[in-house]
């Protein structure tokens, strides 16, 4: 399709006298700027933010997992732990193993969705 634009318009010019092609030049050349504009515009919407680009996890299965100790002011997790965009429509932890908090910590045993 640009070729064919492209063509029409080399022809148009090659047949007008100087003065005329130079306005639609700058006419057309203001045209596709607007657009290209608009495109760039249009495609970073499109785009959006990673949820939009990558695809969810439809199951996340998580098993076998070992003992958690946290210490003070630390997070221990013997599952998962999904946030923001990275959420799966289904979770399932089965045979988790043990989390201790018994030092201060935050501790938990399954899953965190945050």
């Amino acid at each position: 399709m640009t070729s064919g634009v492209v063509a029409v318009l080399a022809a148009v010019f090659a047949v007008l006298r100087w003065d005329d092609a130079d306005k639609i030049a700058s006419a057309v050349s203001a045209l596709a700027g607007v657009a290209a504009v608009g495109i760039g515009v249009w495609a970073g919407l499109a785009a959006g933010g990673s949820d939009s680009v990558r695809p969810r996890p439809a199951v996340l299965r998580v098993s076998g997992t070992g003992r958690a100790v946290a210490g003070p002011g630390g997070r221990a997790n013997t599952g998962v732990v999904a946030q923001g965009g990275s959420l799966p429509s289904e979770v399932r932890v089965e045979d988790s193993g043990e989390a201790d908090a018994s030092g201060g910590g935050d501790a938990d045993t399954g899953a965190r969705l945050e």
